[in-house]
């Protein structure tokens, strides 16, 4: 019912729930309201929230405080303004959910950086093209 009340369908419900299926064992209070929360206090509007998650609704199964936070903070610290990281998440959600900081995040940062560009031009790379972070750097 949630998801409805969030605005979905009962076809983007039913694609949700298929595609994630622990999303029915997420706790209302304590995951996905917080995450709903924080991505709205990111800048998110609500019609990018309902895409992102009907979409992507592995992001709520994620860990807000140790996962999609640090994540996204790092981010922000590269250089990646915030209204620019909200349009990365909505449209790459990926990025702050599945890439790990140190496995992915991090060591192609490094690469970039050793191609001689410097953290504004690694963040403006990011944004223009996240799914580089997740490539194979082989």
């Amino acid at each position: 019912q949630w998801l409805k009340d969030l605005g979905m369908d009962d076809s983007q419900v039913a694609k949700a729930i298929t595609k994630f299926p622990q999303l029915l064992t997420c706790s209302l209070e304590n995951t996905l309201q917080p995450i709903v929360r924080w991505l709205t206090d990111l800048g998110m509007h609500d019609s990018q929230v309902l895409k992102t998650i009907a979409e992507f609704p592995h992001l709520l199964g994620y860990s807000l405080e140790d996962k999609l936070k640090p994540t996204a903070q790092w981010l922000n610290d590269l250089g990646i303004e915030r209204s620019q990281l909200v349009k990365v998440i909505a449209k790459f959600p990926k990025l702050v959910c599945s890439c790990s900081l140190e496995g992915n995040l991090k060591p192609r940062v490094q690469w970039l950086k050793g191609l001689g560009r410097d953290d504004s031009q690694v963040a403006k790379t990011i944004v223009k093209f996240p799914p580089l972070m997740w490539c194979s750097l082989e």
